[in-house]
């Protein structure tokens, strides 16, 4: 069966945390004969921080980040059995949403997937004209990242025919332990890129206590903390490539996992990075 997957991007995690979580359900799908093709926008500087090559068991489609060429890569849809669009894809998304599913053949199972579904879902009650609410009538599902009875009722009022969470899991080929390695050694770690809803939570879980432990060795990683102030036991290293993901919670003491303002008051949906 044939799947066609618009979303942000499956072989880069630089800005994109939903990367690892793409991976692991498309590779599993993929072992149980579906021909998929993942459709990602150039934008970003995603292709210049890539993680991985594009995979055997997927073909990946780059394409620029205009809407022309959105609209080229939009009419492939047709080509499928099922059609899914993520969230987050970070170029005109609500464009994207509607070329994708203009496009897909009338028989074909149509698919929202939202990675972030707090976030969408603050949008969508936010906005009551937004293109997504005014779209989900017409889909067959919305699957997403986590969020409990709480986003599924959410979505359910919104009008959508049914939306079911699909949590992440720990597969053994690609968590697993490795050797430690002396770039990430700490007493404490934390890995996550900086949002404006998770800023706040990581100064009261991990830099507040950095300062007060001041005998101690913190590490951070993730992108975007280049100009955040931090105290001299706080090092920061970066975006960390996936590759190094199982060094970077191996090696630490202990690693911290932060839930993000909104997903913390949305139910059960975890950081997609597993540890």
């Amino acid at each position: 069966m044939r799947l066609a997957f618009y979303g942000s991007s499956l072989v880069s995690a630089y800005w994109n945390g939903a990367a690892t979580y793409y991976r692991g359900l498309l590779r599993a799908l993929a072992e149980r004969g579906y021909q998929i093709t993942f459709y990602e926008p150039d934008v970003y500087d995603r292709q210049k921080h890539r993680d991985i090559d594009p995979p055997s068991w997927c073909r990946v489609v780059v394409y620029d980040g205009t809407v022309e060429a959105l609209k080229r890569v939009a009419q492939e849809a047709a080509k499928a059995e099922i059609v899914v669009k993520a969230s987050g894809v970070g170029f005109e998304d609500e464009l994207l949403l509607a070329e994708v599913m203009a496009a897909a053949d009338s028989a074909a199972l149509k698919i929202f997937w939202d990675v972030d579904a707090p976030a969408t879902l603050a949008d969508l009650k936010a906005a009551p004209d937004h293109p997504l609410r005014r779209a989900l009538s017409s889909l067959d599902l919305v699957l997403t990242y986590g969020g409990g009875d709480p986003v599924v009722d959410a979505y359910r009022v919104l009008g959508a025919r049914e939306c079911v969470p699909i949590y992440n899991a720990v597969d053994p080929e690609t968590h697993h332990p490795v050797p430690p390695d002396p770039r990430f050694v700490a007493d404490l770690a934390f890995l996550g890129n900086r949002l404006p809803d998770r800023e706040e939570r990581v100064e009261a879980f991990f830099l507040e206590p950095a300062q007060k432990l001041w005998q101690r060795r913190f590490l951070l990683g993730g992108s975007g903390w280049h100009d955040k102030s931090l105290s001299p036991n706080v090092a920061y290293i970066g975006h960390v490539p996936t590759a190094d993901h199982n060094a970077f919670n191996t090696t630490p003491n202990a690693v911290l996992n932060i839930s993000r303002a909104s997903m913390a008051e949305n139910g059960f949906s975890p950081a997609t990075r597993v540890f």
